[in-house]
């Protein structure tokens, strides 16, 4: 794997997901410590970044109110409204501490749903840096990890995912995920797998 036409892409890694005190963090606590997968992560950003590949963050907000999202009577985009969660200028929506930060990162804003390339300028932000293997971490891993995995597959990119730098809300359906899911739209490795690719070269 090319690290200069490699991206990797952090999803969601704000708070309210990463951080006690977040709104979803009790939700996902158990799946992040089972994997480790902020540590994960972590290693994997500087590895990669040292490598030479772009690393990108896709965060998630919203106005107060909400009102970028239609009244849903059910549904994950509920929970969000509900919870308050991922409010711009709030704490819950920075990004976490926990990953380093380097100048030559790019934060993609704008997105609003569960596909990171939906409302945002994903796909233009990857081509004008001639990204040919699209690399997804985040949360949450059945829902914008993998919406965002199933839309990069279709715009014809090689698409990665990284299974121990994910996380969901139980055990069942990060397995369900790994096993079954994403296995249909990317290769799933680990990221010792995936670093051991970029040192190949």
């Amino acid at each position: 794997m090319n690290p200069s036409t490699t991206a990797l892409v952090l999803i969601e890694f704000q708070n309210d997901f990463t951080t006690p005190g977040g709104v979803f963090h009790d939700a996902v606590k158990d799946v992040m410590h089972a994997t480790d997968m902020l540590a994960n992560t972590a290693t994997t950003v500087q590895q990669a970044r040292k490598l030479g590949v772009k690393i990108i963050h896709l965060p998630i907000q919203f106005a107060d109110g909400y009102p970028e999202l239609t009244l849903r009577s059910y549904g994950i985009l509920k929970g969000v409204a509900d919870g308050s969660a991922f409010r711009a200028g709030s704490w819950g929506a920075e990004i976490t501490d926990a990953l380093t930060h380097e100048s030559s990162d790019i934060v993609v804003e704008g997105k609003r749903g569960l596909d990171g390339f939906a409302t945002t300028g994903l796909d233009l932000v990857l081509r004008n840096n001639g990204i040919q293997h699209l690399v997804v971490a985040g949360f949450l891993t059945n829902c914008c990890v993998e919406g965002t995995v199933r839309t990069g597959y279709e715009k014809g990119y090689e698409v990665v995912t990284l299974t121990d730098c994910t996380a969901t809300f139980t055990d069942e359906q990060q397995h369900a995920a790994e096993q079954f899911t994403l296995p249909m739209f990317s290769q799933t490795l680990k990221h010792t797998q995936f670093l051991a690719a970029l040192n190949a070269k």
